[in-house]
């Protein structure tokens, strides 16, 4: 008698959970895992989406999902862990191997980026590529950019045309978003939109050029990577039936192009496993996309959603805080996070009269830190644009805390800033030659050669700004020179505040600014925090000194002191302490207009990631959480004005936040 032998669908075999004997396995996932992360971890075939809150153990839950795999005898080879960098794959591996043996070190893991390159190396011919192609990095493309730009003629259009960089920017931007160029340049550059024939014939070009020579930028790769899982060719589904297990971490932050690979990758094997935590999507000025992680179960069938809520980094009052910020998202996966370390203090919602007290109660506040024991290192400001930290950098510099800043240069340090002040320094000092240097290239027409001249007249007292220029400026210097000079002589000779010095700079620089930086806009405020500053001086000499100032980083009679010594508090935008901890965390100017930032109130899209951000930035603290602002802003029009705090911390209940009033004698 023949056996019946019946056909059953490929998705529902897949969809079957794996039962397995953990008795024979070396390690014990039931006792070292929590109930959820357990649940993640033992969730093997069909597609899952891991929502995993703020210090929940996210890349814990990822590293024993990989070793158990392996003991389960899934080929190494056979699974795939996408992260978004390097570091963070090789940790998950190198973990991996340390909680089990060496073969987890063979699994395929690494960025989108580095396992497209892999991919598209071995299946070249399939795409139609070269296996010998060259890639470019940014700078290479930004150079071949410019070529390009240069056989333009855009001398005749006697208008200033968007710099390599910013055409590199939309082009990457498009190809990653899916966004059309004219959209970007009407959102991001308007002030271009005029030249978008010219733009789209560049792009044109310059893929042209890339395909002539065999040349793939890093956007590329991910182009033509989506292209070959996307095909129906022997080599696609030959490789694509190597892949049994899909996992990627931090799916938040995936753009449109990443998730159409997801998506290609999971074709015939559908086990897709994405992990990250959808109140952490903060990067879309970078092109990642919000959908992406909210639109996961729509786009894989049968999703399972898990979420991992158990915290291990903050207290619980911190934690009540953090969920209550996000509790009035629009559109969220909700959930609750929670711990079992015990309590710990209110944060405090701290309100400053002015933004310079704001500052000296941070500086007084780390102090007392440190000597209740906190390390510098485990303290940190966090901002939501990068020059709200411009005047706290200063009191910190006078109380010499030394301090590491990221996600955007020190002040001091940002060219714009750097031209005014050299404007400054030159009235303070009028032989200061590399302010001299500086301010003079600003000027259209002016080279290092005439610059050097014009220097050279200044050092043997032909020029000066201590007299009236239109006096002792030869007539072979055009007017631009004769008004320079006269802007200088009169910051140098007049008895005025500083603040009042500044604002004649602003109103002579305003026109060289807006020629020499195609981003002007996204500038301003730097140069708008700076002026503010220029408030707190009577005198011009104290003003710069204060910007001259720098922590000491090594001390010349004791090494051993200077060891001990070596610390610093951190200053961090909130996109760059993603990810990051500390024991006590400040964040300043929650303000609205600030935080969130003013641009962002006419889009709902872009109110919802600054509530986001507010997330992320309170998630960041373990035990200390101060949020601060002040209630009057200087404004140059204005004047001085009330501000109003933050939407995401007006009328907080007392039972998650006390509120704390700074004299004003502090």
């Amino acid at each position: 008698m023949a056996k019946k032998y019946t056909l059953k669908k490929i998705s529902a075999l897949q969809n079957k959970r794996t039962e397995v004997d953990e008795s024979r396995f070396t390690i014990r996932y039931k006792t070292e895992l929590n109930d959820s992360q357990y649940e993640a971890v033992t969730s093997i075939d069909g597609n899952y989406l891991v929502i995993a809150g703020a210090g929940t153990g996210k890349t814990r839950t990822l590293v024993y999902r990989v070793a158990r795999l392996v003991e389960m005898g899934i080929d190494p080879k056979s699974i795939l862990l996408l992260t978004f960098t390097r570091k963070a794959a090789n940790e998950m591996m190198n973990r991996a191997s340390v909680l089990l043996d060496n073969r987890c070190s063979k699994i395929n893991g690494g960025t989108f980026h580095s396992f497209a390159n892999i991919t598209l190396r071995k299946y070249a011919k399939a795409i139609g590529l070269d296996s010998g192609f060259t890639i470019l990095d940014q700078s290479d493309s930004e150079d071949i950019i410019n070529l390009i730009r240069s056989q333009l003629n855009l001398a005749d259009i006697k208008k200033r045309f968007p710099k390599k960089q910013t055409i590199f920017s939309i082009i990457s931007f498009s190809v990653n978003t899916g966004k059309a160029i004219p959209e970007i340049l009407k959102e991001e550059y308007p002030h271009f939109f005029e030249f978008i024939d010219k733009i789209l014939e560049i792009e044109k070009v310059y893929t042209s050029y890339k395909q002539k020579n065999n040349l793939l930028d890093y956007d590329d790769l991910l182009v033509y990577l989506n292209k070959f899982l996307n095909d129906s060719n022997s080599a696609a589904k030959s490789f694509l039936s190597t892949i049994r297990y899909i996992m990627i971490d931090e799916y938040q932050d995936t753009n449109k192009l990443q998730a159409e690979i997801v998506k290609g990758l999971a074709r015939y094997n559908n086990n897709v496993m994405v992990v990250g935590d959808d109140s952490q999507s903060i990067y879309s000025f970078r092109g990642a996309n919000f959908k992406n992680i909210m639109n996961f179960p729509l786009q894989f069938e049968g999703t399972t959603i898990l979420k991992l809520e158990e915290n291990y980094r903050s207290t619980q009052e911190i934690l009540n805080f953090t969920n209550h910020v996000i509790e009035s998202a629009l559109e969220k996966y909700p959930k609750y996070l929670f711990t079992r370390r015990g309590s710990g203090e209110l944060p405090a919602i701290i309100s400053a009269s002015t933004e310079n007290m704001q500052s000296k109660f941070i500086v007084d506040r780390i102090l007392e830190l440190r000597e209740e024991g906190i390390p510098l290192q485990d303290i940190a400001v966090l901002f939501r644009s990068s020059f709200s930290s411009f005047d706290l950098e200063i009191e910190l510099n006078k109380a010499n805390i030394p301090f590491q800043k990221f996600g955007g240069m020190k002040f001091i340090e940002t060219a714009h800033v750097k031209d005014v002040l050299a404007f400054l320094r030159i009235a303070a000092n009028p032989k200061d030659v590399v302010s001299w240097f500086r301010i003079l290239l600003l000027h259209e027409g002016i080279g290092p050669k005439k610059a050097q001249r014009i220097i050279d007249e200044i050092s043997t007292s032909r020029l000066s700004i201590k007299v009236n220029p239109e006096a002792v400026v030869p007539d072979k210097y055009d007017d631009k020179i004769v008004k320079l000079f006269m802007l200088l002589n009169s910051i140098h000779t007049k008895q005025e505040l500083p603040s009042k010095k500044a604002e004649l700079v602003m109103q002579y620089y305003e026109p060289l600014f807006k020629a020499k930086y195609d981003d002007f806009n996204k500038r301003r405020k730097d140069l708008e925090i700076f002026l503010n500053i220029t408030e707190n001086y009577r005198s011009l000499d104290s003003l710069l000194a204060d910007m001259a100032l720098d922590p000491p980083l090594e001390s010349v009679i004791d090494v051993d002191a200077e060891a001990k010594e070596d610390e610093f508090i951190t200053l961090s935008t909130i996109h760059s302490a993603k990810g990051l901890e500390w024991h006590s965390v400040f964040i300043i100017h929650a303000l609205e207009g600030y935080f969130p930032i003013s641009r962002s109130f006419d889009s709902l899209e872009d109110l919802e990631e600054e509530r986001r951000l507010m997330y992320v930035a309170s998630t960041r603290a373990k035990q200390n959480l101060y949020i601060c602002y002040p209630m009057h802003i200087f404004d140059r029009e204005k004047g001085m004005t009330f501000s109003k705090p933050s939407r995401f911390i007006a009328g907080i209940k007392d039972d998650l936040a006390e509120e704390w009033l700074l004299e004003e004698d502090f």
